[in-house]
């Protein structure tokens, strides 16, 4: 028979508490801002020619799916330290602007052209 690499569980009950060691934390809420931001990195607002946008740096870590750059039309990788963005002053609101925002290689946004 073939051998798991998996630990195998305890068969004993979780101490009461809600926790089950001395390592582990309590469950958050999502409603948390440092955690938010630790998550999603921090988002800031820049003035450009073209308006203003919201911008986020995004982690290597925090990189975990594959995006097209609009800058240069190449794949943004996951691990890629990269940035999020989307416009501050959407002519259809916030929500719509959220769902239009793109993610660029850090020197594809700095080095645009504003003429799109």
């Amino acid at each position: 028979m073939a051998r798991s690499n998996r630990p195998r569980r305890s068969t004993a009950p979780a101490p009461r508490g809600g926790r089950s060691n001395k390592w582990t934390r309590p469950e958050l809420g999502s409603d948390e801002p440092w955690l938010e931001k630790a998550r999603y990195g921090v988002q800031r607002l820049q003035d450009a020619p073209d308006g203003q946008w919201h911008v986020r740096k995004i982690s290597a870590t925090g990189a975990a799916k594959t995006y097209k750059c609009p800058g240069c039309d190449q794949f943004i990788k996951p691990g890629i330290e990269h940035v999020v963005a989307w416009r501050a002053d959407h002519w259809s609101g916030d929500d719509a602007s959220a769902a239009a925002r793109r993610h660029w290689h850090s020197k594809c946004w700095d080095s645009r052209s504003y003429k799109y």
